[in-house]
C-alpha cells in the first residue's frame, strides 16, 4: 500500500494488487469505491482481475486510510475528488488508466473522463445514478446522519430495503456494517452532502470520450430506467448489462460476473488476451 499527497491536500492511500507477468507492463485498472465506504469493498474482484491488469484500489479522501485533513464543508467535492484521482494516477507514473466506479464512484469516474480523457481508456460504471433522485436523498445519501448511532440505523434500514436481496448472506450484511462503520460519520455524512446528494453527471455525459460499459441491476431502486436511458441518449459509445435484482450492490452480489465483464472489456480495448489455458 502507499500514500501520496499535494501540498495544502489531504494524504491519499491506495493498494496496488498485481500478480501480473512483470515483463508485460500491464495496464492498470482503477476501482474508486461509492459512497462512505473504501478501497477495501472490491476484495472480492481482485482475484479476477489481478492476473492480467494491475489493481489500484484508492481510499477517497478522509475514508479508509486516507487522510481527513481538509475542510468537510467545503472541501468534499467532485472536482477535489478527481484530481486526489489525477494525484494518484501520475503518483503511479500512468499516462492512463481503466477507470471503475460503483454508485458514487462512478460519478466521479464520469467526470474524470469527461475533464481528463486523456487519463482514461475505459470507463465503467457499476450501479452509477446520473444523479441520486430527491426521494432518495433522506434513505440513500445519509442526510442528518452525522453521528455514530443515527449511522447504525442508516446501514440497517438501507442495508434491508435498497442495498442487498432479502436472501443474502447474513455473514455479508455484518461484514458490510463493520468495514462501513471504520469510516468517520461525520466524513460519510460530508460526502453524502458534498458529492452524492449535489452531483448531477447529465452535462458532463457528452463529454465523455472513452467506451463505456455499464453493469446495474435490472430493476435497481436507484438506477431507475430513465437514469438507464440518460445514459444511452448522452454517451457517446456505451454498453449496458443487466444483471437481475431489485438491489442496488451488484458489486458484492455479483463479483465474478461483474469483474469478468470489466476485464473483457478492458482486454478487448487494449488488444490482449484475458484468459490462459
Amino acid at each position: 500500500m502507499s500514500v501520496t499527497q499535494k501540498p495544502g491536500r489531504p494524504a491519499l492511500h491506495y493498494v496496488v494488487d498485481d500478480y501480473t507477468d512483470p515483463w508485460k507492463n500491464a495496464s492498470y485498472i482503477l476501482l474508486q469505491h461509492g459512497n462512505g465506504r473504501s478501497g477495501a469493498f472490491w476484495y472480492s474482484w481482485v482475484p479476477y482481475l489481478s492476473r492480467f491488469y494491475r489493481v489500484l484500489r484508492p481510499d477517497m479522501r478522509g475514508l479508509g486510510a486516507s487522510s481527513a485533513n481538509f475542510d468537510l464543508k467545503s472541501e468534499f467535492t467532485l472536482e477535489n475528488c478527481v484530481e486526489d484521482l489525477i494525484t494518484i494516477i501520475d503518483d503511479l507514473g500512468a499516462q492512463s488508466v481503466h477507470v471503475c466506479g460503483e454508485s458514487a464512484g462512478g460519478m466521479v469516474g464520469i467526470a474524470l473522463a469527461a475533464l481528463h480523457p486523456q487519463r482514461v481508456r475505459t470507463l465503467t460504471l457499476v450501479s452509477t445514478p446520473v444523479h441520486i433522485p430527491r426521494e432518495r436523498r433522506v434513505t440513500y445519501g445519509m442526510t442528518g446522519v452525522s453521528e455514530e448511532t443515527d449511522r447504525d440505523a442508516y446501514i440497517e434500514a438501507t442495508n434491508r430495503s435498497m442495498r442487498f436481496p432479502a436472501d443474502a448472506d447474513p455473514g455479508l450484511l455484518d461484514w458490510y456494517k463493520r468495514e462501513f462503520q471504520k469510516n468517520r460519520a461525520d466524513v460519510q455524512a460530508a460526502m453524502a452532502a458534498g458529492l452524492v446528494n449535489s452531483a448531477n453527471m447529465l452535462s458532463y455525459l457528452p463529454r465523455v470520450q472513452a467506451p463505456v460499459l455499464g453493469l446495474y441491476p435490472s430493476e435497481g431502486p436507484i438506477t431507475t430506467p430513465e437514469q438507464k436511458q440518460m445514459l444511452r441518449d448522452n454517451l457517446k459509445n456505451v454498453r449496458l448489462v443487466q444483471l437481475p435484482g431489485t438491489f442496488h450492490k451488484v458489486q458484492l452480489m455479483y463479483p465474478a460476473a461483474c469483474a469478468t465483464h470489466l476485464m473483457h472489456f478492458a482486454a478487448q480495448h487494449d488488444g490482449i488476451a484475458s484468459r490462459e489455458p
